[in-house]
């Protein structure tokens, strides 16, 4: 019933206050001065905005802070003793955290590498052809696909059963077909379970950094290439010396957007291993903490997985004010 009264209030009476504010408002603003009035508009239609940022954003994140200055000393987090940074040297000299730490690199490199550098190659390749939209739509379809579904899809593919039994996995089965033994993808070595799984990222990466480098492309004066065929430049040193450069705020503005979705992988490696093999990250050794009700050191992840996204989000911030300036 709790939860019935919860969402009634959250779906009707949210929205009703928000109106009854906003006519309330306005009318008592209307009777101001003129003067007043400008000066008070402003203020009055931001205050909604800066009251949910408020409580949706700038309260949990300093709360996430000073919980991970507790440190749970007593079977009651809540009255536990200040330990200041004891989680943060915690995430800096565990063995387990330093593996997720070094998996969350692989993946800020490798992802972030073949996520833009396959979605630009293709984009190239694929432009001014006939079959340049079915050869787009094929690339771009996983890219609706959640986490969780192309992480469903991939398990299933990686699936390993031992030599001599029927292999339900795709791969394994192709393997068998060329008389090879099946290999566990996602319980071998970390190299190979981890490349498994940056694959699946990439995969469904790669059409969303291809369409946003693809419309880039296509913004290029025909002009400018066919002054550099005249000049005699070949393809290759078309797209090396102008279309790249011409690219690169693009790839640039991709690139971060890579990285910041390599920083906040959960969902593929939660899915497929959650965490076992040696694959943990960042964000699922925060999960994983949390869960043991180890609330001090989850805190302290997650401060430093957001410590760690803000200057791409800033770099991403200060791109995106150029492209505006330059149009």
């Amino acid at each position: 019933m709790d939860q019935i009264i919860t969402a009634v209030v959250a779906v009707v009476g949210v929205p009703l206050v928000l109106l009854g504010y906003i006519i309330g408002g306005e009318q008592v603003i209307e009777r101001l001065p003129g003067r007043l009035q400008n000066w008070m508009r402003p203020y009055f239609w931001a205050l909604p905005a800066v009251g949910f940022a408020t409580i949706f954003m700038v309260y949990p994140m300093a709360r996430t802070v000073l919980i991970s200055l507790r440190n749970r000393t007593d079977s009651d987090w809540a009255h536990g003793a200040w330990g200041i940074f004891s989680n943060y040297n915690y995430f800096f000299t565990f063995p387990d955290t330093l593996h997720a730490l070094r998996n969350s690199v692989a993946w800020l490199i490798f992802y972030t590498f073949f996520a833009v550098g396959l979605g630009l190659v293709i984009a190239i390749l694929v432009d001014r052809v006939r079959y340049e939209s079915l050869a787009k739509i094929a690339i771009f379809l996983p890219v609706p696909i959640s986490a969780v579904a192309a992480s469903i899809i991939w398990k299933f593919m990686f699936d390993y059963q031992p030599p001599g039994t029927t292999q339900t996995g795709t791969l394994n089965a192709i393997l068998g077909i060329f008389h090879r033994d099946p290999t566990p993808w996602l319980i071998d070595e970390p190299v190979i379970n981890n490349a498994a799984l940056i694959f699946v990222g990439v995969w469904t990466a790669v059409g969303f950094s291809m369409v946003i480098i693809s419309a880039s492309l296509k913004a290029i004066s025909s002009e400018v290439l066919e002054a550099a065929r005249i000049d005699g430049a070949n393809e290759f040193q078309i797209v090396r010396l102008v279309v790249t450069p011409l690219l690169w705020p693009t790839i640039t503005v991709v690139g971060t957007t890579m990285l910041i979705n390599a920083l906040k992988t959960f969902d593929i490696v939660y899915v497929m291993t959650n965490g076992a093999y040696d694959t943990d990250v960042i964000a699922t050794r925060m999960f994983s903490q949390m869960s043991v009700a180890q609330y001090g050191r989850a805190a302290a992840v997650g401060v430093v997985l957001f410590i760690a996204i803000v200057p791409l989000l800033i770099v991403n911030i200060r791109r995106f004010q150029q492209q505006e300036e330059q149009r």
